[in-house]
């Protein structure tokens, strides 16, 4: 019993028994700011996120589940809901740098999409940049892992 007891104490977290580098960004995210929470996935070799959770409380008359994506300079997906929606699409693992580039993300409260790039530090958060053609002018969002 004790043995499986040191064994167990020296052993890494699940999570990052099963995790490859690449694939640390998957998993649920939750913005420092509360409002936000976004699901990270693997598809082929690109990486996406799709809101998982948003604060409605701007707008109690319309609830989180029926929220469309009304800004969207594509009529046709107007209608979409906003949760599950992607927001995040083609971001591309770049070992050199040990981040995630040139993906695209989507502001669905304006209905724009920018250019993005992410990043694990290493207190562990999530930073995601979304850019138009310069990272040093773009916005830069922090999540942590739920």
């Amino acid at each position: 019993m004790l043995m499986l007891l040191l064994i167990g104490a020296g052993a890494k977290p699940l999570y990052a028994q099963n995790t490859t580098t690449c694939d640390k960004i998957c998993g649920k995210w939750m913005a420092t700011t509360k409002n936000l929470i976004v699901q990270v996935y693997k598809d082929g070799d690109d990486f996406k996120a799709k809101i998982v959770w948003f604060d409605d409380s701007d707008d109690k008359s319309r609830p989180l589940a029926t929220r469309t994506d009304s800004e969207n300079p594509d009529k046709n997906l107007r209608d979409q809901k906003v949760v599950g929606m992607n927001i995040l699409d083609k971001l591309v693992y770049v070992p050199q740098s040990n981040s995630w580039e040139n993906g695209v993300i989507y502001d669905a409260m304006h209905g724009r999409y920018w250019d993005s790039s992410a990043y694990v530090t290493t207190d562990g958060t999530l930073k995601v940049t979304g850019y138009w053609h310069f990272k040093f002018i773009g916005k830069t969002l922090t999540f942590t892992r739920l």
